[in-house]
């Protein structure tokens, strides 16, 4: 045990969920007070009573038999941390808890028969932990989430032919997963998105050849991306675009060999 973790212990004193100390009295009133001889716990370090997770967390890495029995705590930590250690044919009554805390550990542990029942869950890390995790066969149902951000991790992990469901999602970072993940020709379907940001990636990813839809496009940022790449008459165009930074860079363009590129399909 380093000083830096005696430092972080002492700095809360042992205490209960209801912030009563824990004793001497108190540890002789525990239904585990016997373990404190053989050091399965020790007050202020490890002990289930304490409030304090990490004290709690250290209790059942040691007493892993005795985290089944209070998988019914009325401490949340406590059952949150339990569930973390008891094994997983106990952990079902649990997927009813009312604390988000519980069931953000069993959406880490349970089977994939099980884990469809928190896809749906009220609480968004939950989910973010669902979509994670869920087979892939399961996870279109979760691209009308609420939540940008479990909607971003379902982009990341959808298959190819499934993220046209997303390309014009709300959120911003949803559909940049998208465009950074989808191939043609559907990713062409994407060149009018309203974000600058997303055009971007497409200036970068789309066949040179495709390029001219770019090269009129409102944002200076898309046209210096395609000039990077251009080609032909399209390249030509940016010779003369407005920006001094944009003719530029079609210029270094104009000196780099052309060789054909690889098509993105």
């Amino acid at each position: 045990m380093s000083a830096a973790v005696d430092a972080r212990d002492n700095d809360m004193p042992p205490q209960d969920w209801h912030g009563r100390p824990l004793d001497a009295a108190a540890c002789a009133a525990c239904d585990y007070a016997a373990l404190q001889a053989e050091g399965g716990c020790q007050p202020g370090r490890s002990c289930m009573q304490d409030v304090y997770a990490r004290r709690i967390e250290r209790f059942f890495r040691s007493n892993t038999s005795l985290a089944r029995e209070q998988l019914a705590h009325p401490y949340f930590e406590v059952r949150a941390i339990a569930a973390r250690h008891a094994d997983l044919f106990h952990l079902t009554p649990l997927l009813a808890d009312p604390d988000e805390t519980v069931r953000m550990q069993l959406a880490l542990r349970l089977p994939q028969r099980q884990l469809l029942r928190l896809r749906d869950d009220p609480h968004r890390e939950v989910r973010i932990r669902v979509a994670h995790r869920l087979d892939l066969a399961e996870l279109a149902a979760m691209v009308r989430d609420v939540d940008y951000q479990v909607r971003s991790i379902v982009a990341q992990r959808l298959p190819e032919a499934l993220l046209p469901l997303l390309m014009h999602d709300a959120d911003l970072q949803v559909r940049l997963v998208v465009a950074h993940r989808l191939s043609m020709p559907a990713l062409w379907r994407m060149l009018d998105d309203r974000a600058p940001e997303v055009r971007r990636v497409l200036a970068q990813r789309l066949p040179a050849a495709l390029l001219d839809r770019l090269v009129d496009d409102p944002d200076w940022t898309v046209r210096w991306e395609a000039a990077g790449r251009a080609q032909g008459a399209a390249l030509q165009q940016l010779l003369r675009d407005p920006e001094p930074v944009v003719r530029q860079r079609a210029v270094e363009r104009t000196q780099e060999p052309q060789s054909p590129e690889p098509v993105h399909g």
